[in-house]
């Protein structure tokens, strides 16, 4: 069972450095009981205009990075209680996270255990912030996660890490260009 999660893990890298990411993503703390993972960018759009795709997770987040494979699957209720959701093609649900604070244009907190994670005593914070900068938005993010895993935190840490700076740079594409197909 835990190689087949070390499995997982490594093919979420996999699928991390096969995407350019126009954005920059670290690990900035990892121990035994958890680990933090920031990453930013910054992009001309508007915080009126990265809101908008935020809340709408079908239109950038990579399928592959998705239970059921389909990003078109994925929704987001962009209010506290709200839920980042994912429906199965053969009926069922997946709740990736929660929605704990919604501040249109300016911040997204969710919790909620993403990918391998989901099936351990783990919890993650992710905070989505959206401020000014001279060339335009910044969007910064941090995926703080605690708890208890049976594959280490330092192991999977680089690893969601990776697949979040992904979808960010997914979303970035997205602003920079809502018609092109990712």
């Amino acid at each position: 069972m835990i190689a087949r999660r070390l499995a997982f893990a490594a093919a979420l890298v996999s699928a991390a450095f096969a995407s350019a990411v126009p954005a920059r993503a670290e690990v900035t703390q990892a121990s035994a009981s958890g680990f933090v993972a920031s990453g930013s960018a910054t992009t001309a759009a508007s915080a009126e205009d990265i809101w908008y795709f935020l809340v709408e997770p079908a239109g950038w987040w990579n399928g592959e990075q998705s239970w059921s494979g389909e990003a078109a699957n994925l929704r987001l209720k962009p209010e506290a209680g709200g839920c980042f959701c994912e429906d199965m093609p053969q009926g069922g649900s997946v709740e990736h996270m929660r929605v704990i604070y919604a501040a249109p244009g300016e911040m997204l907190r969710m919790s909620g255990a993403l990918g391998p994670l989901q099936s351990e005593a783990a919890i993650g914070t992710l905070t989505i912030e959206l401020s000014n900068d001279p060339a335009g938005t910044l969007v910064s993010w941090d995926y703080v996660v605690g708890g208890h895993s049976r594959v280490p935190f330092p192991e999977v840490a680089s690893a969601v890490d990776m697949v979040l700076a992904e979808q960010m740079g997914r979303l970035m594409a997205r602003l920079e260009s809502p018609d092109v197909p990712l």
